[in-house]
């Protein structure tokens, strides 16, 4: 099993990271202010103006450490890394079955499964933990047409009746998402899902949230070899790494809706925290994106039984297993792909 490692997120304007022997270094202002060891890295995540040595990113391609720049606000601008692992014959499998729409809707099937089961999961845990703070009986209906959504699933459907399903299932899903946010509704209210830019501080926390899982489900795809760009729910298009929002989407309710409402319901963000500029897009300050990415470091190192390999794993593992699930499945080793489902 793959050790969890941290991912490093250096968020200080104007910070430089550089090699000091066998560790990354991070200077500000002229001075060192950390080393760490390589070997405890799995990413580093660069927001805005910060720089690095190519000697560490040589250093850090050899001991398969990827090192993402991001811009200030949490937009993806670039990756360095070293060559990617796996075969070509694994890679070869993934295009044929991705080419093949029966192939490709017996897997986006599952992936929805597994997406609409732990958005269920996360309106039923609301219910049982906070019924009395929220508009209870419009939660109970939302998770129950999940629950008739997750029926439909059974069927054996062209992948644009799958999409149809998924995209039903999110509405019901996101209509009732307000509901789940039990306190300071003044400074944070959610209507409904937008995005480039966010346009209220919910859509500004998901955003940045799923632009952090992204990264950690891209580099789990490379560590096993799989190409993250061909998807089978998300189709090829230039500059989308299909796949990686493939896999995604079993965690968004898991790990950033989950992580976002925790954030918002016990005040560890506030409203003071975030930013509407002139366009309407909606922006975070940088000590609320400190506070939200410790959080998720947190979160990341929380144990938890995964369902399908009987296994007590940290939640920052999750990606790579399913990764490797999905290798498996490729490969011929596994009947069918089992997407995580929160139990």
């Amino acid at each position: 099993m793959k050790r969890h490692l941290n991912t490093l997120f250096v968020t200080t304007q104007g910070a430089y990271l550089l090699k000091e022997g066998e560790t990354v270094a991070v200077k500000i202002d002229g001075e060192i202010s950390m080393r760490l060891p390589v070997h405890t890295l799995g990413g580093i995540v660069c927001f805005g103006q910060v720089s690095c040595s190519p000697y560490l990113m040589g250093f850090c391609a050899e001991n398969g450490v990827a090192i993402s720049f991001l811009t200030e606000h949490g937009g993806f601008l670039a990756k360095v890394q070293g060559p990617v692992s796996g075969n070509v014959l694994l890679r070869r499998e993934q295009y044929r079955l991705a080419d093949d729409m029966k192939s490709s809707s017996l897997i986006a099937r599952a992936i929805v499964t597994g997406k609409i089961a732990n958005c269920r999961a996360v309106l039923q845990r609301s219910l049982r933990d906070h019924s009395e703070k929220m508009e209870s009986d419009a939660v109970s209906l939302a998770s129950q047409s999940l629950a008739s959504s997750m029926r439909r699933l059974q069927g054996d459907y062209f992948l644009d009746i799958v999409r149809g399903i998924e995209g039903d299932a999110a509405n019901a899903y996101f209509e009732v998402f307000n509901h789940l946010i039990t306190s300071q509704k003044e400074e944070f209210i959610f209507h409904e899902r937008n995005r480039r830019p966010p346009l209220d501080n919910v859509n500004c926390l998901l955003s940045f949230l799923y632009t952090i899982l992204m990264h950690d489900v891209r580099s789990a795809l490379e560590t096993v070899g799989l190409d993250p760009a061909v998807g089978f729910l998300h189709r090829d298009r230039p500059g989308r790494y299909g796949l990686a929002l493939d896999l995604m989407e079993e965690f968004r309710p898991f790990l950033a809706d989950r992580l976002t409402l925790s954030l918002i319901n016990l005040c560890q963000v506030q409203g003071k925290g975030f930013q509407k500029k002139e366009t309407g897009a909606v922006w975070m300050d940088d000590d609320t994106r400190k506070t939200v990415l410790v959080a998720y470091q947190k979160r990341k190192q929380e144990e938890i039984l995964h369902p399908f390999i009987n296994e007590k794993v940290t939640i920052g593992l999750l990606p790579y297993i399913q990764a490797m699930l999905m290798a498996r499945y490729l490969r011929g080793d596994l009947d069918c792909y089992p997407p995580f489902i929160w139990k």
